[in-house]
């Protein structure tokens, strides 16, 4: 080596010498000996390019769960029962199984099918790679098949997306190769289980137990030796043998798989006809659903709070639902729904095509139930539609809630259940100065009701009574912060509000409702329990909300509650048996829109609120539908199901509260004269302390009907007891043939009567007509006065109308167009007098309906 060098350095010709004399000694050699010199050295080159040609970038087999399809996000209810799997758009669903958990016939047809040989050879079957090499030197690629399931594995785990796509020999041998390091590497178990997770299926359901949902709707473990047949097929050709789109081609894969089976002694022949004769039950959707409007908006609070991890690895979500009491609710639904609109013989269709249901439990604020229609996927019902979550107006089911802010005890005179209302036509202005004046459902009126019957009956005008007393702005802050979030801006609401005048949602309804359940605490409703990310860990868990004051004092949702749960006192609006008798302790209140568009039942037991809504997701009115008999079959029949089994449950008094017995008509203190009493709850320090008055001794002269005098004989003298009513309620009383005190008859309590002008109703419009004469179109002007009074003026338009000196004081008055203030002076027998407060009024012309303007707030 240092000669050779020194003779480069020193004449540059050495090299060439050796060569020639290299090449010298080739010529001299014999054929033999250059063939044994040459072969080896070609062997050699060819076997490194070849090496290089197959080994050149082949994936680290330690790589091979990075090709794996990624665990889709799954949801459960709280038992753990599958609802749905969130598939990426890109890699579809996921979901891995033990393949001991699997029944013997998915290996079974999987391994007839696709390699019978598979715990034999090596990874590799090598006859397939022959007639592959064969038909590859006949037609440059790849057309034939070959792969072991170990192939197909290393294929589709290991190469990438454009590797997989070639039909090369190249592919065919770098895939081979992988197969035999896999071998090497896993248990056939192993690679099974791996192809039975990671092979694609169709309906980007990656895995047998994606596949054996999203074609039949249970999983895998559940599978019988047909459909395991059929989804067997599937791999070759998913979109081709697809059941769901091509239910002939994929009943004849079926065959073939089931025959393969056969011949490799699986199964007999007679298992093989039996399992193709067998009808299959597909799933009704590509990807099975469970209570899809509750799984939306589980989704959107994941997208919100999880959104990275969706589908980047997948999540675990167990949620608060109960699949068994969806499964009631939709039952429930569609039963009812469907009397409703085919009803018996006589009975008219009544247009209600849509309904929902929410069952929350009131003291973890748990969703149980959340069906948003009757059927998710019926387009013509607009099924899709959440109604649980969209705004609709409740009706009456907002009166609970205005009561309950009148029996604050903080209030400085806080109402009672015992709180006499007259249930009679009663005039109000709205903020818009515009006359309002409520009617109850069928243009009933009670007289004197007290708030026990006012609220159990749903009596429209006792309600708005209350919400006048206690303001707008009272009721408002009650409801928000509850949770109802759709009534905050009191500008868009009046009086109506109590009476269903705004919208609500059905999931806050019925959490507010909740609050009344557990003792006035705000319910925030709760969908998921628990969230995992792939590996187990715990992302989220669900911890119960510290409520350090209620929201409702605790006596107040007591007295609301004890008064919902009263069948007595419901009997005038809803009979001795109405649907809202569960045979259990329940307190319940319905809610019907006056166009029948809404109807809303809401009731709930110590342990579970349950809210039921039933219309038209179009607002279209139903027809001759209420609460009672739209919402409460439904409501009845959900709350009968899920609590049969379960111990009666009282609904318990808390501190502060105390029973007196009160004057069933008055609500006051009871008299001798009273003829019914009842015992009422009270919290502590608003018993009524004053004796009823309603009802009143007078001595009448038997002859002449009159109060009786001095002149009277001793037996003519009879004591009669008459119900005496305030001013405002003596036309109804009237009108109901209730006998008056004699004219004259000295009223106790009567000097305590303000005056005050009863009619015409504050800043009401009237329109003269062409069809009356003028004389005759006249309005009453009536007051209410003390006792002991001598006369009354009536001034209108600060002119002196007339004097009247006689009960009852009334008077009429001629219409004449334009705007009008009136009041009355009042003469006490003393010589005193008293004004009353203005009542503003307008009279206008007549005006053919279909010139009249739109309605709006009058100018005074």
């Amino acid at each position: 080596m240092i000669k050779l060098t020194v003779c480069f350095e020193q004449t540059g010709f050495c090299g060439v010498n050796v060569m020639k004399r290299l090449w010298d000694t080739w010529k001299t050699l014999r054929r033999w000996q250059k063939i044994t010199i040459v072969v080896p050295l070609w062997v050699l080159i060819i076997t490194i390019s070849l090496a290089w040609w197959l080994l050149a970038d082949l994936p680290d087999i330690n790589n091979i769960e990075a090709g794996m399809a990624l665990p889709s996000t799954r949801i459960y209810d709280w038992q753990g029962r599958l609802l749905y799997q969130i598939a990426d758009p890109d890699t579809g669903l996921n979901q891995v199984v033990e393949l001991d958990s699997l029944p013997p016939c998915v290996s079974q047809a999987t391994l007839a099918t696709e390699d019978a040989n598979f715990y034999s050879h090596p990874g590799v079957d090598i006859r397939g790679v022959v007639r592959a090499l064969w038909i590859n030197i006949k037609g440059g690629e790849v057309v034939a098949g070959g792969s072991t399931i170990t192939q197909q594995v290393a294929r589709n785990l290991l190469l990438d997306p454009g590797q997989r796509a070639e039909r090369t020999l190249h592919r065919k041998l770098r895939e081979s190769i992988l197969a035999v390091q896999l071998t090497q590497r896993y248990s056939r178990d192993d690679i099974l289980a791996m192809y039975l997770n990671q092979t694609y299926y169709g309906n980007l359901a990656y895995g047998v137990e994606a596949a054996s949902r999203a074609y039949f709707g249970k999983g895998a473990a559940d599978l019988t030796l047909a459909e395991c047949a059929m989804l067997a097929g599937l791999p070759q050709a998913p979109a081709q043998y697809n059941p769901l789109a091509n239910p002939e081609a994929a009943k004849d894969r079926q065959r073939v798989v089931l025959d393969l089976m056969v011949k490799h002694g699986t199964i007999s022949q007679a298992e093989a006809d039996q399992a193709h004769n067998e009808d299959l039950r597909y799933a009704s959707v590509p990807f099975p659903i469970e209570a899809p409007h509750f799984v939306a908006a589980v989704w959107t609070q994941l997208e919100r709070d999880f959104g990275e991890y969706l589908y980047e690895g997948g999540l675990e979500v167990t949620t608060t639902l109960d699949l068994n009491w969806q499964q009631a609710a939709q039952d429930a639904a569609q039963r009812h729904l469907e009397r409703l609109n085919d009803p018996p013989a006589g009975e008219p269709a009544h247009n209600a095509n849509n309904g929902a249901l929410v069952a929350i439990d009131p003291h973890t604020g748990q969703i149980r139930a959340m069906l948003g229609s009757p059927d998710y996927f019926d387009e013509r019902i607009d099924g899709a539609v959440n109604a649980s979550l969209a705004p609709r107006q409740p009706g009456s089911a907002l009166k609970p809630f205005t009561y309950a802010a009148a029996f604050d005890p903080e209030l400085p005179e806080p109402w009672t259940p015992a709180t006499m209302i007259l249930d009679i036509g009663t005039p109000f202005v709205t903020r818009r100065l515009e006359s309002y004046t409520p009617a109850n459902f069928g243009l009933a009126e009670h007289g004197p009701v007290l708030i026990r019957e006012a609220l159990a009956s749903s009596y429209n005008i006792p309600a708005v009574v209350a919400l006048d007393y206690i303001g707008l702005d009272a009721l408002v802050r009650l409801t928000t912060r509850l949770g109802i979030s759709t009534l905050t801006d009191t500008s868009r609401f009046d009086l109506s509000l109590t009476l269903g005048g705004g919208e609500v949602r059905l999931l806050e309804l019925t959490a507010a409702y909740g609050a009344l359940a557990n003792g006035g605490y705000r319910v925030d409703p709760v969908y998921i329990l628990e969230v995992r990310d792939k590996d187990g860990h715990v992302l989220y868990e669900w911890k119960p909300a510290e409520h350090n004051q209620p929201v409702i004092d605790p006596r107040a949702a007591y007295l609301i509650t004890d008064i919902l749960s009263d069948n007595d006192a419901r009997i005038p609006s809803f009979g001795p048996a109405s649907m809202l008798n569960i045979g259990r302790p329940a307190a319940a209140k319905t809610g019907t829109t006056t166009d029948f568009r809404d109807n809303w039942t809401i009731g709930y037991t110590p342990n579970l609120v349950v809210g039921v809504w039933v219309g038209n997701a179009d607002n279209t009115p139903m027809i001759e539908v209420s609460g009672i008999s739209g919402a409460g079959p439904i409501w009845h029949e959900f709350m009968r199901r899920v609590l049969l089994g379960q111990p009666e449950l009282e609904f318990t008094a808390p501190d502060g509260l105390v029973r007196a017995e009160v004057c069933a008509t008055s609500g006051l203190l009871p008299t001798d004269y009273c003829p019914k009493t009842r015992w009422e709850w009270f919290v502590e320090g608003t018993v009524p302390t004053e004796y009823d008055t309603f009802y009143q001794p007078f001595i009448i002269d038997r002859q002449t009907g009159l109060l009786a005098d001095e002149t009277t004989p001793v037996e003519d003298r009879v004591e009669r007891v008459y119900l005496v009513l305030p001013p405002e309620a003596h036309d109804w009383a009237v009108r109901e043939g209730i006998p008056q005190p004699p004219v004259g008859a000295q009223i106790a309590g009567g000097e305590n009567v303000p005056a005050r002008l009863l009619s015409p109703d504050p800043y009401t419009i009237f329109r003269l007509t062409p069809l009356l004469p003028e004389e005759e179109q006249r309005i009453r002007l009536t007051i209410a006065v003390p006792t002991h009074t001598q006369s009354v003026t009536y001034w209108l338009d600060d002119e002196e109308l007339v004097t009247v000196n006689e009960e009852p004081f009334d008077t009429w008055w001629e219409l004449h167009p334009g705007g009008h203030e009136v009041y009355a002076v009042v003469t006490l027998d003393d010589g005193s007098t008293i004004t009353t407060d203005d009542v503003f009024f307008r009279v206008g012309a007549w005006v053919p309906p279909d010139e009249q303007p739109p309605s709006g707030p009058a100018e005074w």
